[in-house]
């Protein structure tokens, strides 16, 4: 037994003689390097405990022998690719978790071989495909933990009797609720494409489809503000802010919770190990050092969590605010004792950046418990909510001073703006829609006028700091100084430079608050620099989606202008699928990737407020985050159209291999353009090879109408994929084929095609080959686009 002893280093080899053990903890301590191979060969072993190190992966195949395990633990995994292949021979488990391993593939159905599973978490994983039926209706499975996946399809009809515990969140599920989806099992369902219309949905806790993505409630920014006091009740502080209560609402292991003024919600998911009452609440009533009365009240209760720990803020208006945070420690007494050495650590996320990791609120506090500890934190809020995530990544201690006293910790959360709000109190005075077109018109003019002038010499140019309070008042974007992005960027160095498209050079750089970003240095010789710098703050400020780069802000210099985008950690689809060190990404990844570059475009072609064609849709425009999932960058530099235009007419841009016959034949631009070059983004992933190799070869489009025609569709895939799913892949060329049909009315909108990904339509039309292959136009379409 080695758990939370404060050991560090990689298993010694000598292990390896341990071949008669029957038990391992080795959980909470800072084991380094690889899980040896060896363990494989303890044959005797029942219980094997390894959450919460700092093992690099995968997980050994060799584990695969140890068919005696009743208890597997192992979390935290920090590199490396495993699969649950390795359960394929395992028939005795009864608690199975492997958290946060990075473990890829499908959920085969062998785990459910273990007829006295009890427990079951395979949550922050990648995995994908759907839930197999047989893991719902294992009659001895009680905590079912799936969440933070990529899993898709819909919920099973039926589960096991015993099966109260249900975290299914931050996944692709889809359709309707089953009859046994009750207020009485915990389940949390947030973050999913659950729909209202589900007969059985009224049986989930109020405000549940608030939580639904796009996240329906976070629509139209009404609010500017809000307070909560966790795991305690409503609280007035000695400033006037009114922090809302937080509890008795029914919080447990896998749970989620809307407040009745929609303003806020909050997910919970996980369950303290081995402890026997474990509570998602804990309150003192010591005194909180260094704290007036009556804000004792705020950091004398907490809400607490064993793995993930979300608040949302619904409705609130877009542009810049302050998160406030406070934390106490009061679980850890401050004495000499052995109880005194117990350490909380977890990582805190806002809008989904890592804003603190290994978060300590003792060491925070100066080693000292009872006292009183709040951070602060700037963000930026693009689509009217914030998500703060309070996640434990398996460090600290689990059993000191008592079992499960571990994970995240939060007293107390206020949320105000940096800003001037455009309506001080939009509840009490609700405004027609027609206020809010006329102020999004307003602005739209303010702009074309503010640019217009300037650059006309109609306004005098100001100086640099003034140039950028202007933009801070035109377009509502977080701005940064000059200085910051010039140090950040190690002046702009080469080695700090990521690439060079139309508009300019793009660099790495780290900001001051530690956060990674691209900064896109525009070129002062490109005709169009300024014009689109300002149309991308205008645009990108107000369209953001999960599947669309984010921009955090920009700089004005001089005649200097540069925007500042979030850091993708794995460049581009181009340099994944084609690069010279490219990634090796399997099927399942790949239909993900799929599906969010045609999220990401259906929500530019008909979700958004502005409607917006790309024009450029191509795998090195898609940016791939730490998870590999897909963001589309440069939609700012699109042109906007309005509901009335079918099509605009405007110079031929964009790349070759992508552009659709009627934007480089008549100059034709509709979001039909954009979804002839999906479909060949699409080929591209199926192939792992772009669409033209090399001049004069033959297209990929060619050759996967060929192999269609022939019925021989798997002949595509890319070589590299060991495995794969066929059907899966037959409905991705089929799909791809329909994007790029010759006429754009025979294409379907992007809204269509991600439901086809989903499995939501029973027919999905016949593609017909279009007449730029049949006629021998195509060679002369690429020869036209070469010279263009």
């Amino acid at each position: 037994y080695f758990s939370s002893s404060g050991i560090s280093g990689a298993i010694p080899s000598s292990f390896a003689d341990l071949t008669d053990l029957n038990i391992l903890w080795a959980s909470d301590n800072n084991l380094t390097g690889s899980i040896p191979d060896f363990i494989g060969n303890w044959l005797k072993l029942t219980v094997l405990r390894l959450q919460g190190n700092s093992f690099a992966g995968p997980i050994p195949s060799t584990f695969s022998k140890l068919t005696s395990l009743k208890e597997l633990r192992v979390s935290d995994i920090s590199s490396g690719i495993s699969t649950l292949e390795f359960l394929a021979d395992m028939r005795n488990l009864t608690t199975l978790v492997l958290r946060n391993n990075n473990i890829h593939g499908t959920i085969p159905p062998y785990v459910s071989n273990n007829k006295k599973l009890e427990h079951l978490d395979l949550s922050f994983n990648n995995l994908n495909g759907s839930i197999p039926d047989s893991t719902f209706t294992l009659d001895s499975l009680s905590y079912l933990f799936l969440g933070s996946n990529k899993l898709s399809g819909a919920l099973p009809s039926k589960k096991g009797t015993s099966l109260v515990y249900i975290d299914l969140s931050y996944n692709n599920l889809s359709g309707n609720f089953p009859f046994w989806v009750k207020e009485t099992i915990q389940s949390n369902f947030v973050a999913n494409y659950f729909t209202a219309e589900s007969s059985n949905s009224g049986d989930l806790p109020s405000g549940w489809i608030c939580l639904q993505r796009p996240f329906p409630c976070r629509d139209t920014g009404v609010d500017i503000s809000f307070a909560i006091n966790s795991g305690g009740p409503l609280v007035k502080s000695s400033d006037g802010t009114l922090f809302e209560g937080d509890y008795n609402n029914g919080i447990g292991p896998a749970s989620f919770f809307v407040s009745e003024t929609k303003r806020w919600a909050l997910s919970n998911v996980g369950i303290f190990t081995d402890a026997t009452n474990y509570q998602f609440t804990c309150s003192t009533s010591n005194a909180i050092l260094h704290m007036p009365e009556p804000d004792q009240a705020l950091f004398q209760t907490a809400r607490t969590s064993a793995s993930s720990l979300r608040y949302y803020g619904l409705g609130l208006q877009n542009g810049n605010y302050t998160v406030n945070l406070g934390f106490a420690e009061t679980a850890f007494p401050d004495d000499s004792q052995w109880t005194s050495r117990g350490r909380r650590l977890f990582d805190i996320y806002i809008q989904g950046i890592l804003m603190s990791k290994d978060f300590d609120i003792r060491k925070e506090a100066g080693g000292k418990s009872f006292r009183a500890v709040e951070k602060a934190f700037n963000v930026q809020v693009f689509e009217n909510y914030v998500e703060i995530h309070f996640f434990w990544a398996g460090k600290g201690t689990c059993c000191m001073p008592s079992r499960g006293t571990y994970g995240p910790s939060i007293s107390a959360i206020r949320v105000s703006p940096d800003f001037t709000p455009t309506f001080p109190d939009k509840r009490k005075n609700k405004m027609p829609l027609v206020t809010g077109i006329a102020v999004g018109v307003g602005v739209a003019l303010f702009l074309s006028t503010f640019v217009a002038c300037y650059y006309l010499g109609i306004i005098k140019r100001p100086s640099s700091n003034q140039e950028t309070d202007a933009l801070r008042v035109a377009t509502g974007a977080l701005t940064f100084n000059y200085s910051e992005l010039h140090n950040a960027t190690n002046g702009f160095s080469l080695a700090n430079k990521l690439g060079q498209g139309g508009f300019g050079i793009v660099y790495k750089g780290a900001l001051g608050d530690g956060r990674l970003v691209a900064v896109k240095k525009l070129s002062v010789t490109s005709d169009q620099g300024n014009n689109q710098f300002l149309a991308e703050i205008a645009t990108i400020s107000a369209v953001q989606h999960r599947n669309l780069v984010k921009l955090y802000g920009c700089c004005v210099h001089g005649d200097e202008r540069l925007l500042v985008y979030e850091f993708l950690e794995n460049s581009s689809l181009n340099h994944a699928l084609f690069g010279k060190t490219s990634l090796l990404v399997d099927w399942g990844t790949r239909y993900d990737i799929c599906l969010g570059i045609a999220r990401g475009l259906a929500y530019l072609h008909e979700e958004s407020r502005v409607r917006i064609v790309h024009r450029d849709v191509k795998a090195s425009n898609i940016l791939l985050d730490a998870s590999l999932n897909p963001k589309i960058s440069d939609f700012g530099l699109a042109k906007l159209y309005n509901d009335k235009m079918t099509h605009m007419s405007t110079k031929v841009a964009g790349t070759i291999g992508y552009l659709a016959p009627e934007y480089v034949m008549r100059g034709h631009l509709s979001e039909k353009t954009d979804v002839f070059a999906f479909g060949v983004v699409a080929l591209e992933i199926v192939a792992g090879k772009p669409n033209f190799a090399s001049k004069g070869a033959e297209s990929l489009l060619e050759w996967a109408w060929q192999l269609y025609e022939n019925e021989c569709h798997v002949e595509i895939v890319d070589p590299r994929l060991s495995e794969f799913e066929e059907e899966q892949v037959k409905h991705v060329i089929h799909m791809a084929l329909l994007c790029t049909q010759m006429q754009p009315s025979l294409r379907p909108p992007m809204s269509s095609v991600v439901a086809m990904l989903l499995g939501r339509t029973n027919a999905i039309p016949v593609p017909s080959k279009p007449g730029y292959l049949t006629d021998n136009m195509f060679g002369s379409f690429v020869n036209l686009m070469s010279e263009t």
